[in-house]
């Protein structure tokens, strides 16, 4: 029988909020596929029930952060001696970034994710965007905490790290995010995020949030 791995928890006070560099890519990529592995407007885009599922889901999620990269947008890490255990990535108010990405995200993405699932995914972004009541702002694209990881409030510590983001910015107006995942709503509630409204993209009903500048 195979040794059972130890989880060392993270010392809270040693926790450092970076931003992500090039070699941290990989393990980000990681973390957030089992963050959105079960999230309803993942499964729905990337069609759950069929075969390659995992393997769409990935590319998908590698293909974002590789453009996020290139894009040079805010992508945060919480760190603990190295250890990556969670990351959050913004889209910035000025970035040439919108749904329609650029051209050689598009192709990657139709490669590995299909066309129903990059289509899917530009779509829900510009509907988003078409609801959030403000012209300059951050838009909140991912969040993930590692699984061994959760419950120690590594989220709380994220959640002042994008809203530090957001305030380096002076003329940004706040920050939305898109949630499908119910049990998160409190998170962002807690983070001082207001209910706009309930918004269907695809067959899925998500909740759109917005956190003002305060």
């Amino acid at each position: 029988m195979p040794l059972s791995q130890t989880i060392v928890a993270p010392d809270m006070d040693n926790i450092k909020a970076v931003y992500l560099a090039a070699d941290d890519l990989k393990i980000a990529a990681s973390i957030l596929y089992q963050a959105y592995h079960d999230d309803p407007l993942f499964m729905d885009i990337f069609q759950f029930n069929k075969e390659g599922y995992e393997s769409r889901l990935r590319s998908a999620i590698r293909e974002e952060l590789n453009a996020f990269w290139q894009a040079r947008q805010p992508m945060i890490g919480l760190f603990d001696d190295g250890r990556l255990l969670a990351v959050a990535c913004l889209i910035g108010p000025d970035a040439e970034f919108g749904p329609s990405r650029f051209w050689h995200w598009r192709l990657k993405m139709l490669l590995t994710a299909g066309y129903f699932g990059t289509k899917q995914m530009v779509d829900k972004e510009q509907k988003v965007r078409e609801h959030i009541p403000a012209k300059r702002y951050h838009m909140l694209s991912f969040i993930g905490v590692h699984p061994d990881y959760q419950h120690c409030g590594l989220g709380h510590i994220l959640m002042n790290a994008i809203d530090s983001v957001m305030k380096e910015d002076a003329g940004s107006e706040g920050i939305g995010v898109y949630v499908t995942l119910p049990k998160c709503l409190s998170f962002f509630e807690d983070g001082q995020y207001k209910m706009l409204e309930a918004l269907e993209t695809g067959h899925i009903t998500g909740h759109l949030m917005f956190c003002e500048r305060q």
